[in-house]
């Protein structure tokens, strides 16, 4: 069984920086693929970044220069560190491993 838990959401300014963590319980972390993906009200989910478990990883766009995915398989993390934020990063992000997903933690950048 896999149990993600994401934390260190909150409320930022633009501009901003926020560093998101997800602790991961189970086995194989070390080999698998964790993703991080956010949910706006009213939008759909969209992924943000991906990081293997050697450590390559993968961007969106939107995001590409601003966050920086990064994982620590000896302490199953995995983070986001979040930089120059915008309003439209305003979403529930969530951390996903295979077919499961954590409960999300609430970014909101406002000023």
């Amino acid at each position: 069984q896999v149990q993600l838990v994401e934390s260190g959401g909150g409320l930022v300014q633009p501009g901003g920086s926020l560093r998101l963590s997800c602790a991961a319980s189970g086995s194989f972390f070390s080999i698998s693929v964790v993703g991080w993906h956010r949910q706006a009200p009213g939008k759909q989910r969209e992924l943000v970044a991906t990081i293997t478990g050697g450590g390559s990883t993968n961007y969106a766009d939107f995001v590409k220069g601003r966050f920086t995915i990064s994982r620590d398989n000896a302490k199953k993390m995995v983070y986001l560190q979040m930089n120059s934020l915008k309003p439209e990063d305003t979403a529930v992000y969530y951390c996903n491993m295979w077919d499961f997903w954590g409960q999300g933690t609430q970014v909101t950048v406002s000023s």
